[in-house]
């Protein structure tokens, strides 16, 4: 059997109540091999984000299961959510949340320091991800001294260098121009075939969907197509 990074059974979120009642997920399941590129896809409203956010444990599904890593996120109270969050889940966001009064190296080790995490230990994983992402020339750069390419590098570097069991990147290429945008990509892309991560990319694009190994759409909360490469 094919190693599962995660998976979703029956799962639904609505929010408001009554008359408002707006229903985001209406009974999804899927699974998401481990090793694999995949693409979520859909348009404005089809429930893409909805679903990455409680993949990822940043939302709590009106009813349904999601496991991660082995672990059943329902079972888990808040702090030990958060928890399991910083040890085996990455982010990639459209907005590359890097703290301007660090260089690019200091961005890319502080959650591994705010864990208390062994810096040593993960010596030469830092180097391959830095070397993978064409960063080392650039480590002692604060992010206003990088490009936005750059910038972006430096997230995926900081949410590699962890081992996450998953990494989650929401519209990673948003703020980016197209050749950079097709730049980040094919960089994940190389963190999924070189480093064996997992990634799961939230995208409207079909451009960017193409990088992946597997598509999945969805429509009014529903998957409506799923694509392996």
């Amino acid at each position: 059997m094919t190693e599962l990074a995660a998976s979703a059974r029956g799962l639904t979120k609505s929010y408001g109540r009554g008359d408002t009642l707006v229903p985001a997920l209406r009974g999804v399941d899927l699974d998401l091999p481990a090793g694999r590129f995949t693409a979520i896809m859909g348009p404005s409203g089809s429930g893409k984000s909805t679903l990455m956010h409680c993949l990822a444990g940043l939302d709590q599904p009106t009813t349904g299961s999601v496991t991660v890593a082995g672990q059943q996120l329902e079972q888990l109270d808040d702090d030990a959510l958060t928890r399991f969050r910083r040890d085996h889940v990455g982010f990639v966001f459209q907005a590359f949340n890097l703290l301007p009064m660090l260089t690019a190296e200091q961005n890319i080790r502080l959650p591994l320091e705010l864990a208390g995490r062994d810096q040593h230990a993960v010596r030469d994983r830092f180097a391959a991800i830095v070397g993978t992402l064409g960063l080392t020339d650039r480590l002692g750069h604060r992010p206003a001294e990088l490009s936005g390419g750059q910038q972006q590098r430096v997230a995926i570097a900081r949410a590699l260098l962890s081992s996450p069991a998953i990494l989650f990147a929401d519209e990673p290429t948003g703020n980016l121009d197209s050749t950079t945008s097709a730049e980040v990509l094919a960089l994940l892309r190389q963190s999924v075939r070189e480093l064996g991560q997992t990634v799961v990319m939230v995208t409207h694009e079909t451009d960017a969907a193409a990088y992946a190994d597997d598509v999945i759409v969805l429509a009014d909360g529903l998957i409506t197509r799923r694509d392996a490469a």
